[in-house]
């Protein structure tokens, strides 16, 4: 590795065996980068050396920002991070809010500090952000005054978490009212490219999160590959679309690509489907940036917006169904560029334009990233074969502190999780998640956890949960449940187990089907049969 600049050395100390990281290509010229950089030095500061200042950044409901305007505000809250909050190069720092400018702003702020940021999203409680928290033993917080509450219970339980500021907040010590009184400069922390800039925590089958490292480097490849290729951005070009920014496809989506080309992005907190083609009519956007689910319902709609300045729309979070790509297309004219991406790589590995679509097809392996399909051996796949999907390229997985690297790094692979078929030319048909992993309208949502929730109700006396296929969202979550005596089998109580779950973890992970059953189906040895129940 490069000399650090980190004082606080806990994300590189944590990082997995050399040995155990996969091979890593950079092949392509834009792919050669210097040994020291900060990502947000090389997005913001480098945008005003390409003159683009004055250009729009950021377009939100309330107003927009310049380029210029949005380095000066990142800088004024590195300078609250170092100066008020004690900030070390290295300190975790988790993220806290909606999409909007002041979140975006936190983003380019800590990375400017030398800190780390460990994004969450907006819909997590106390108990899952108090497993974030220790796993990467944060010390710092920014977070969105209205999301306040449950990070306050989060902070009693973690005594790492020193250190949160509020925006939208009237206190005097707020975050904005800090930076009302610093200056719109900032000396960037000279960071090593391979400095860790993002701990990106994703859920795994057993619902234990897992905390997967990303370099400064790998913020500024994710910009230089899938967009550059597949995107082709242009500086007039206004993204507009869902994920958060707490999601590593958002962050490149919505807020990375954008200001990597000179282009500006719409950061709006809630969408709904009519909501998002209100907003493309409203700001006129030409790329967008959604998950299937999204798609399908916005093409029952379209007809009633003025969608003619749209020109390219992405999809990604779960397999896109070859029956929505028709029917978007239909409804718009436009062809969806499918992809898919990982939080372990950061982002869109696989894809297409839109003049190289294959029906049912994910796409091909992008410039920059090698992929294949890989046996139970770990040898290559005939054309046409089922197996596992592996992939390596200019960045790949790096477990915080976990012995699942082993499992996902594989001979210099990393192997997905997914079950895909390649064939004669290259292209890769999605079959289904290797694991037990629920993909519902884009999110990823472990069983096991929903399982832990469910039991925590004094009715449930065991239960079991898997996705089941639906039309709209892919999949669903859906409950077995066997209840205790006195309990009946009744929609009130199968709503009541639904409300709890909404309130225990992220309440888009409930069950939306829930079926009472006698017994579950269970090996010998106690253990739970999961593929009888997706039967």
């Amino acid at each position: 590795m490069n000399y650090t600049s980190h004082v606080d050395t806990f994300a590189r100390d944590n990082l997995p065996p050399r040995k155990d990281w996969p091979e890593l290509i950079f092949d392509l010229p834009e792919l050669k980068y210097p040994a020291r950089m900060n990502c947000a030095a090389e997005l913001l500061d480098g945008a005003l050396a390409r003159g683009w200042r004055d250009r729009v950044a950021i377009r939100a409901p309330d107003g927009q920002c310049t380029y210029g305007q949005l380095l000066a505000q990142a800088n004024r809250i590195a300078r609250v991070l170092v100066e008020d909050m004690g900030l070390k190069p290295g300190n975790r720092v988790l993220l806290r809010g909606p999409n909007n400018p002041m979140m975006a702003a936190c983003w380019f702020g800590v990375f400017k500090a030398g800190g780390v940021v460990v994004g969450t999203m907006p819909l997590l409680r106390a108990k899952e952000l108090t497993e974030i928290v220790r796993k990467a033993a944060v010390t710092h917080a920014l977070c969105d005054k209205r999301l306040g509450a449950e990070l306050v219970a989060t902070q009693l339980a973690c005594p790492t978490l020193k250190s949160i500021k509020y925006w939208y907040d009237d206190d005097a010590g707020s975050l904005e009212s800090l930076c009302a009184t610093k200056a719109g400069s900032f000396r960037n922390v000279d960071t090593s490219a391979e400095d860790p800039a993002l701990i990106a925590f994703t859920s795994g089958t057993t619902g234990t999160p897992k905390g997967t490292v990303h370099f400064h480097r790998d913020v500024i490849a994710m910009c230089d590959c899938f967009p550059r290729s597949c995107l082709k951005p242009a500086k007039e070009d206004v993204f507009c679309g869902t994920p958060p920014l707490a999601f590593t496809f958002g962050l490149g989506g919505m807020l990375c690509f954008p200001l990597r080309f000179g282009a500006s992005t719409v950061l709006l907190e809630r969408l709904s489907p009519d909501g998002l083609l209100e907003a493309i009519q409203k700001f006129k956007a030409t790329v967008c940036f959604t998950a299937p689910t999204f798609y399908r319902q916005m093409a029952q709609i379209a007809k009633n917006h003025n969608l003619k300045s749209l020109r390219t729309c992405v999809s990604a979070g779960e397999a896109l169904p070859d029956a929505t790509r028709q029917l978007f297309r239909k409804a718009t004219g436009i062809e969806i560029i499918d992809g898919i991406g990982a939080t372990e790589m950061i982002h869109i590995f696989i894809s297409h334009t839109p003049e190289s679509v294959r029906r049912g097809a994910t796409g091909y392996a992008i410039p920059g990233y090698k992929a294949t399909v890989l046996d139970a051996k770990g040898n290559p796949c005939a054309p046409g074969v089922v197996g596992r999907l592996a992939v390596k390229g200019p960045t790949g997985c790096r477990y915080l502190a976990d012995d699942r690297q082993k499992v996902y790094v594989q001979k210099g692979w990393n192997v997905t999780g997914d079950a895909y078929a390649m064939d004669k030319d290259g292209y890769f048909f999605y079959q289904a998640r290797t694991d037990d992993m629920i993909v519902s309208a884009g999110y990823n949502i472990a069983g096991p956890e929903v399982e832990g929730a469910l039991l925590a109700h004094e009715a449930v006396a065991e239960c079991g949960v898997v996705g089941v296929p639906d039309e709209e969202r892919g999949q669903i979550v859906k409950a077995w449940v066997v209840l205790k005596p006195g309990y009946q089998k009744t929609q009130a109580v199968a709503k009541m187990l639904q409300d709890h779950v909404k309130n225990a973890i992220a309440p888009y992970k409930y069950p939306r089907a829930v079926e009472f059953v006698d017994a579950l189906p269970r090996t010998e040895t106690g253990k739970l049969q999961r593929f009888k129940l997706r039967n």
